[in-house]
């Protein structure tokens, strides 16, 4: 009976995990609970009210006023709100991309290969505040300036096509940084039995990457799909965290706090969709 009673109590290797993990988040869970449930609490609540008196943050309940007014009566508000997701959706697919191919070539075992993974980790070592700002055109949508004679040349639609082009290439190069680092560990993390399996059975590098690769790295691609919609979203230079920021400078608390509450909202709703969508083709080893 002793003997049925300690197998009874013995975790499992899941149960194991399961419980680092929660000491591991432990602190972050405390500090949440301790200093950010209570502000949340405050900022919902004043997405709904109108700020009467800062002193003691006295409001008045005003329901659905303040999201009205941003979504119908604001001409600001919803243009920059659709033109930020409309660039989100574009780098995103495009980060990934870029970022992969890059770390599948500096993985490669090529002269060189510690300062390519330098280089293209320099802009992480600078950040994303005012030297990346202006680095990247102060600020400003413009990148890259071309020549006025090739600008002529090419006619002004063409050369407003190759400069956004240009211009865009240019961003995700600079946010592709840490999407690499974290493709490179799942690239290392992969068996170099498999690919020599492979080669023995004939099969071509364009086979070994959509066989062994891509499937192998699927948990890195959902988790850089997150974390790159989630950093354009919450991005310095993003005019949606520029106008909540104006919005608490000015002392406008109730239209700023209704703006993030529903930029956060959509935020969270995408992330949600794309992480219950991009999970049904992510390969979990320990269920396959």
């Amino acid at each position: 009976m002793a003997d049925k009673n300690a197998k009874k109590k013995t975790m499992t290797l899941a149960q194991r995990k399961s419980l680092e993990g929660l000491i591991f988040v432990s602190p972050w869970i405390i500090g949440a609970l301790a200093f950010f449930v209570w502000p949340l609490f405050v900022s919902i609540r004043l997405s709904f009210s109108e700020m009467i008196s800062i002193q003691g943050f006295q409001m008045k309940w005003v329901g659905l006023e303040n999201y009205k007014y941003l979504i119908q009566t604001s001409t600001t508000y919803m243009p920059n709100f659709l033109a930020e997701i409309t660039n989100t959706l574009i780098n995103t697919p495009i980060t990934l991309v870029f970022s992969l191919i890059i770390a599948i070539l500096v993985n490669k075992d090529i002269k060189g290969r510690g300062f390519f993974r330098t280089v293209f980790f320099i802009p992480v070592l600078l950040g994303t505040g005012y030297v990346m700002q202006q680095l990247l055109g102060s600020g400003t949508n413009q990148v890259i300036d071309l020549p006025e004679g090739l600008l002529m040349t090419l006619g002004g639609d063409f050369a407003a096509i190759v400069t956004e082009f240009l211009n865009r290439i240019t961003e995700i190069l600079w946010k592709s940084g840490v999407q690499i680092i974290l493709f490179l560990a799942g690239l290392q993390g992969i068996s170099s039995s498999l690919y020599e399996a492979s080669r023995v059975d004939g099969a071509t590098e364009w086979e070994n990457f959509w066989k062994i690769t891509l499937p192998l790295v699927t948990p890195i691609i959902l988790l850089n799909f997150i974390y790159t919609m989630i950093d354009s979203f919450t991005d310095s230079g993003n005019k949606i965290m520029s106008d909540i920021s104006h919005c608490f400078t000015t002392g406008s608390f109730n239209q700023g706090a209704a703006m993030g509450w529903l930029y956060f909202a959509f935020t969270f709703l995408l992330c949600g969709l794309a992480l219950l969508i991009m999970n049904r083709f992510t390969f979990n080893q320990g269920e396959r």
